[in-house]
């Protein structure tokens, strides 16, 4: 008959089962909504450069500076002269600061972006309880609450000075309160041409290029046309060369609907009938915008 024999434990086999007092979680469960709130919430921060090192803040704050001085000082103006309005509609301003505006989405929007895209990521947000909507939507929500920050606060401080300048209460109010819409369709606007044009690269340099060159040259180009329209007679297709230019587009729609006095040459702004394509054009490209950010961060976060 056979005789088994135990197996021989290897000589110099040392395992050992620690037991080193993990637990699971028995905590609340926050879920997507949460995590959401927190992704806005941290990039809206970021895109001021809280939380973030002395450098990170440097350029953002010094934007904001320059974005209020001039009301400040033309509100000081209106109060030392007595003056009976302003001396920039609020509705103006931003179209003024244009240039500012421009540089603060370029910096901010690959900051936003490109370093979720450089370092991957992406894929770990995607692990938790947030979809590619959830992220998407805060990253959008974050940086058009940032700039519309960046542009109301400057017309807070204009509504604040005339206010205390002792001018109408019912036209400065009506006039603030159409400044905040043109401001608010301004920073859905270009927050989303500037996460569009971010997200392509993770490179942050590249990013700013790419933002500031569709900004500028867009709006440099549309100008150089309207005004060679202008000298030639053919006004009549200044407002239609105003939809190739993101802030030509705030500029003919304000002036279309919000009483806005058009920076056209010639200050010859769409009719309402050429208004209502202004609206469709800027409807459509936020709604593009939300779009094109949907299928890239589907493949991104494969």
């Amino acid at each position: 008959m056979a005789v088994e024999h135990p197996v021989a434990t290897p000589a110099g086999d040392q395992t050992r089962i620690h037991n080193i007092g993990y637990r699971t979680y028995d905590g609340p469960r926050l879920g997507r909504a949460y995590a959401r709130r927190s992704l806005y919430s941290q990039s809206l921060r970021g895109a001021y450069g809280l939380g973030r090192s002395v450098k990170s803040k440097v350029l953002p704050m010094l934007l904001f500076v320059v974005m209020c001085v001039p009301a400040a000082i033309m509100v000081a103006v209106a109060v030392a002269t007595k003056a009976k309005d302003l001396p920039l509609d609020y509705t103006r301003y931003a179209i003024v600061m244009q240039a500012v505006i421009s540089l603060y989405i370029a910096s901010q929007a690959p900051q936003s972006v490109s370093r979720d895209l450089r370092f991957k990521t992406v894929p770990l947000y995607f692990s938790r309880p947030i979809e590619t909507a959830d992220y998407v939507r805060a990253k959008y929500a974050a940086l058009a609450s940032a700039l519309f920050i960046l542009t109301a606060a400057p017309l807070l401080v204009l509504y604040v000075g005339a206010l205390l300048a002792k001018l109408d209460f019912a036209d400065q109010t009506k006039g603030f309160a159409q400044g905040l819409v043109s401001v608010a369709l301004l920073s859905l606007l270009f927050a989303g041409i500037g996460l569009v044009i971010a997200s392509v690269t993770p490179r942050r340099g590249f990013g700013i290029a790419a933002v500031i060159a569709v900004l500028t040259i867009s709006y440099g180009a549309v100008s150089v046309l309207q005004g060679i329209a202008e000298t030639q007679g053919s006004s009549e297709v200044i407002p239609w060369i105003g939809l190739f230019s993101p802030v030509t587009l705030i500029d003919g729609l304000q002036s279309a609907f919000l009483g806005a006095t058009s920076a056209f040459p010639g200050a010859i702004g769409p009719t309402k009938g050429e208004g209502v394509v202004y609206v469709l054009c800027v409807l459509g490209l936020i709604a593009a915008s939300y779009g094109l950010l949907m299928r890239r961060y589907r493949k991104v976060g494969l």
